[in-house]
């Protein structure tokens, strides 16, 4: 049954592997306790989120804060040992955040039910949450301890959107996905400016299933397993969401971010086969993954969506989609090829467990293991490499303190340096630069990552990263 069409559909999987990324990873900070969200609030902190209930903030150049920003313990339920999918599970920042201080989370409370709730930065510190602010938004019964779901992020349209797992157990026993009627398997948006009918928010307009008496208004898709992570790409906002399979195939799903009421198939299938299509509407209705991985032959098991790279410091990541898979501890990427995303691991980082990503305000990637508790970055490799073969230089110390040197051993025409600071701001730059030797003064400049740029007049150009410290 709708083997033609499963068979375009496999063509974006069967060549699983096109080429070796070219990606590293440094560690920014370690000793986090279960980290299983990272997000920005405009500024240059990353906040942490540990399952058992807090949230941590990491500054520019990995310093941890002595005190969390958020401890909700006493409120989220128990969380058992690793793999354990209950507990708090993400944060977002509201977009006005800096003007009103609103924050939201997902989470698991201490009746195994998921809460979304809004709470406020204190008045008195940037760096504290009121933890007695707590203002309740949605709390959904969960009808088993696994596929919560569990992300949360505010779309291009200024609207909160929520993941939500089908409930669990296995093979959604009671076809939640597909049932309109419930909020679970599902992404729902939510007007958290607003409130109506009773609630702390509102329904947005143009949310699909406004007016369907067997629809609930807060959706705005369904057919989802459990969604554990989803992102909105920065630049062209499409809505990437990486949906956790049964056992088989691991999915990634792209879609427009103003496509709503689109049914992602769980569970008449998974990923691109046939799992149960019992009362399962035709194919041609549903919404397929863009890239498929299957679990079999490998120690792959469970996708970690992230994020498409649209940072300045790696021109070589522009536009790839960066994910990962829990039990293999690889780094995947999808790159696009026409019409279909080719895809590609990354080695094996042992002993993390990777279960979320981070984007900071600049667009830079970051990587979490719950295992080893560290944040790490994803930094290219071929970074500072001469891939033009027109310069041949060392910039030395790295990291710097006072003064940046630069010993370019033959130069055949002029070269422009310039410094950068990690928004892209421009910070200093020397053209016409001639001479073999060059000391550039930093002495002023903050702690923290800088991008250095060594161009010439033909449009030769090499980055490397600078550390000041």
């Amino acid at each position: 049954m709708h083997r033609h069409y499963l068979f375009l559909l496999g063509l974006l999987y069967v060549c699983s592997v096109f080429a070796q990324p070219s990606i590293t990873l440094e560690s920014f900070r370690t000793g986090l306790d279960k980290p299983v969200s990272i997000k920005h609030a405009n500024d240059d902190r990353l906040f942490v989120v540990e399952q058992d209930g807090r949230i941590q903030i990491l500054n520019s150049d990995g310093a941890l804060n002595s005190s969390p920003f958020l401890n909700i313990e006493s409120i989220v339920g128990n969380v058992g040992s690793i793999g354990d999918e209950r507990g708090l599970l993400s944060v977002a920042f509201h977009p006005n955040y800096a003007a009103n201080g609103f924050f939201y989370v997902n989470y698991i409370n201490n009746s195994g039910n998921t809460v979304i709730s809004r709470f406020s930065v204190s008045s008195a510190d940037p760096d504290l949450a009121n933890s007695n602010s707590e203002q309740v938004l949605l709390t959904i019964t969960q009808p088993f301890s696994n596929h919560n779901g569990g992300d949360l992020a505010f779309g291009p349209d200024g609207y909160l959107y929520i993941s939500s797992g089908d409930g669990g157990s296995s093979g959604d026993p009671g076809d939640r996905a597909q049932n309109l009627t419930t909020l679970l398997g599902k992404i729902l948006r939510l007007d958290v400016d607003n409130t109506s009918n009773g609630n702390n928010y509102a329904i947005p307009v143009g949310n699909p299933f406004i007016g369907n008496s067997n629809a609930l208004d807060e959706i705005w898709s369904y057919g989802h397993r459990n969604t554990w992570k989803f992102s909105f790409d920065r630049q062209t906002g499409d809505l990437w969401s990486a949906d956790v399979g049964q056992g088989s195939f691991e999915e990634i799903n792209k879609v427009s971010a103003a496509a709503s009421g689109l049914n992602y198939g769980w569970r008449c299938y998974e990923g691109n086969e046939i799992f149960n299509i019992t009362d399962c509407p035709d194919a041609n209705t549903l919404t397929f993954p863009v890239a498929v991985y299957a679990q079999a032959g490998t120690s792959r098991c469970s996708v970690t969506g992230g994020y498409r790279y649209r940072g300045s410091l790696y021109p070589g990541f522009s536009g790839l989609y960066f994910f990962a898979d829990y039990c293999s501890n690889e780094i995947g990427i999808l790159e696009e090829n026409g019409a279909i995303w080719d895809l590609s691991f990354s080695q094996v980082f042992a002993g993390n467990n990777w279960v979320t990503f981070g984007e900071d305000v600049a667009g830079e990637l970051y990587i979490a293991g719950i295992s080893s508790g560290t944040i790490y970055k994803i930094v290219d490799v071929n970074l500072g490499i001469d891939t033009f073969g027109m310069f041949n230089f060392t910039m030395y110390p790295n990291p710097a303190k006072e003064e940046l040197n630069f010993d370019f051993k033959e130069l055949s025409i002029p070269v422009t340096i310039a410094i950068y600071d990690i928004r892209g701001k421009l910070l200093r730059r020397f053209k016409g630069v001639d001479e073999n030797l060059v000391s550039i003064p930093i002495k002023n400049f903050a702690k923290g990552l800088y991008l250095v740029k060594v161009s010439d007049l033909d449009g030769n150009k090499i980055n490397k990263k600078l550390i000041v410290n």
